[in-house]
């Protein structure tokens, strides 16, 4: 009996570590890299450094995701979000802290936050509704139409809306003035605070805990407690360790290729810092738990919106810059489409569902920015954009004073 359990446990720690154990693997170039100990060229630089990140990036999101388990309230909101978006933290603020000097970084620090905006809005929630779709529809081939599927939100949802449609009026001070003044950062890291303030008073459910997070979650409470701070701070060193090579050689590889490097910070580094979190919400819609999915990418939206666009002018004052981050006509036309998206995401969700055809409109709209990336195209389809917007919001309007007033409305006691 004892050898029978001996096995049993050798075989679940085999199973729990060899996950890690491949991300570390994956991680092992670039920290070489970084140790010196070889120089690789930019284009394999930043691949390696790339891989690191979203290797290191998945790892945090097992370990966050158990945590749960250990941390209740505010505590576990506050931690699982600055988790979700660490790595596009650590790009970003890397980049506007070098901006401070280096007046060529500037562009960089937006282009990552605006990208990783719009990635998840137009590309992570529509995917969710398609591959939840597509679930249901193979388990009920014959019970499932097109125009009556939906993805319901329950009412805290509504918290989440009001928070971005409020971050997106203060966010409209960006291209309306072509700065990104030091006290709009302050405001929009406020509200994130606020935000998880307000988070932590919602009613909480047990976690539902997938795959290796699971296994993390089964472990007994003081080894499981050890196991994740020490996966957090290996991974959180790894993210810092790796994101300024991989930002410099990301611009490096784009001059090599021929590519246009605003481009790719502004695609290609948030694609690998949020895969972790496009998986977890893919896996909930795969499972047919699609509003848990896409609650995710919500939340996370919220994050990167206040958080994260707050602090790049605090980092760029503490590299060595103004009160105000420098916005060109480039970056004054992102900023307005990323506000324009993130408005017409909010009136899609007034009625806290998802349905087929607005997912295939968010998608379609996020695509021909790929198709027609000219800028003159990217102010028509903020225009096209805000049109829509004003559509919807007349016919939904009765809903929209409750979606603002939200946040400001603490749950009713059960």
């Amino acid at each position: 009996m004892s050898q029978q359990i001996a096995s049993e446990s050798r075989n679940f720690w085999f199973r729990l570590s060899l996950p890690f154990l491949i991300c570390l693997a994956l991680c092992a170039p670039a920290l070489l890299a970084v140790a010196g100990a070889w120089n690789p060229g930019a284009i394999v630089g930043a691949t390696i450094s790339g891989s690191a990140i979203v290797a290191a990036a998945f790892m945090l999101g097992w370990v966050g995701e158990a945590a749960e388990l250990d941390l209740a309230g505010g505590l576990a909101v506050g931690l699982l979000a600055i988790v979700t978006i660490l790595p596009e933290y650590v790009v970003s603020i890397y980049f506007a802290f070098a901006a401070g000097k280096d007046p060529s970084m500037v562009q960089y620090a937006s282009a990552n936050v605006t990208g990783a905006n719009r990635l998840l809005l137009g590309f992570g929630w529509p995917l969710v509704a398609v591959i939840a779709f597509l679930a249901v529809r193979a388990a009920k081939p014959k019970a499932l139409e097109p125009e009556k599927f939906g993805i319901y939100l329950d009412s805290e949802g509504r918290v989440d809306l009001g928070f971005l449609a409020i971050a997106s009026l203060v966010a409209a001070l960006i291209p309306l003035t072509g700065v990104l003044h030091l006290a709009v950062g302050i405001v929009l890291v406020a509200m994130f605070v606020i935000y998880l303030w307000r988070q932590s008073h919602a009613e909480r459910e047990e976690p539902e805990l997938e795959g290796t997070a699971a296994m993390v979650g089964s472990l007994p409470t003081i080894t499981r407690r050890v196991f994740i701070a020490a996966i957090f701070l290996l991974s959180s060193v790894i993210i810092l360790a790796c994101a300024e090579p991989f930002a410099k050689d990301l611009i490096e590889a784009g001059k090599a290729l021929g590519i246009d490097q605003y481009l790719l910070v502004q695609w290609l580094a948030p694609i690998a810092s949020e895969a972790p979190e496009f998986s977890l919400a893919l896996i909930f819609a795969a499972k047919r738990k699609p509003a848990m999915g896409l609650a995710i990418l919500i939340s996370s939206k919220v994050n990167q919106w206040t958080a994260l666009a707050g602090s790049l002018p605090i980092a760029y004052s503490l590299g060595g810059g103004t009160a105000s981050l420098p916005m060109d006509a480039r970056q004054v036309e992102e900023f307005t489409l990323t506000i324009a998206q993130t408005l017409l995401g909010i009136a899609l969700l007034l009625g806290l569902k998802l349905g087929l055809k607005s997912a295939i409109l968010l998608f379609a709209l996020f695509a021909v920015t790929f198709v027609l990336p000219q800028p003159e195209v990217r102010m028509w389809l903020a225009m096209l954009y805000f049109a829509i917007t004003t559509v919807i919001l007349i016919a939904r309007r009765q809903l929209v004073g409750a979606t603002l007033a939200a946040p400001f409305k603490l749950p009713k006691k059960q």
